[in-house]
């Protein structure tokens, strides 16, 4: 095993904050990254170009308003969290391990114990503070949803289409058609503006 030399100990962790900025927003100019990492547009441009080597689809326009992106991939790139995103995220899924959407409780407690096992010693400690400290009532009582059906949804939302379902109205089905605006989730139900 060879121990990286501190030429290339610095590359790869300024790799990694590039990464970790072009996860913070949309579109990042040459100079304001090289500003950020504190090297020049042409250091940047090499960083990019080990990015995209590694497989992450890092995109570049020219001109006004153009700059670097981080575009979708074919797999999932490992997300850099700053220690309040970290603490965020394991409140969240600490919160949806007892959640109203069918099956994901068992997706949130996977997670969780992934993020747990690659966060830093420090926090670490807090988070399984939080975990031993937070009870959940589980589903018990709520109406659980698909998460397929809640998708469709969403995607009608965003979409701005319209969705159809059958709707129970005293002894019989009827079909409906809304136009959804928004879904709200509140204490044990899930509802559709």
């Amino acid at each position: 095993m060879s121990v990286a030399s501190g030429d290339e100990r610095g590359t790869t962790e300024r790799v990694l904050t590039l990464l970790g900025l072009l996860q913070q927003r949309q579109v990042w100019t040459g100079p304001e990254l090289a500003a950020r990492l504190g090297v020049t547009p042409r250091t940047v441009r090499r960083d990019v170009e080990r990015l995209r080597t590694l497989g992450y689809p890092v995109h570049a326009s020219q001109g006004v308003g153009g700059g670097y992106r981080l575009g979708p991939g074919q797999d999932l790139p490992p997300l850099l969290l700053d220690d309040e995103e970290a603490i965020a995220t394991a409140v969240s899924l600490l919160a949806g391990a007892g959640g109203a959407v069918a099956s994901a409780g068992e997706a949130a407690l996977r997670a969780l114990t992934k993020l747990d096992q690659v966060l830093p010693t420090r926090l670490r400690h807090e988070v399984r503070a939080l975990a031993g400290s937070v009870e959940s009532f589980g589903a018990g009582g709520r109406t659980l949803i698909d998460p397929k059906t809640l998708m469709t949804l969403a995607r009608a939302c965003r979409d701005e289409v319209e969705a159809a379902f059958d709707y129970p109205s005293g002894d019989e089905l009827r079909a409906r058609r809304v136009e959804p605006y928004r879904l709200v989730a509140s204490d044990r139900r899930w509802y559709l503006l």
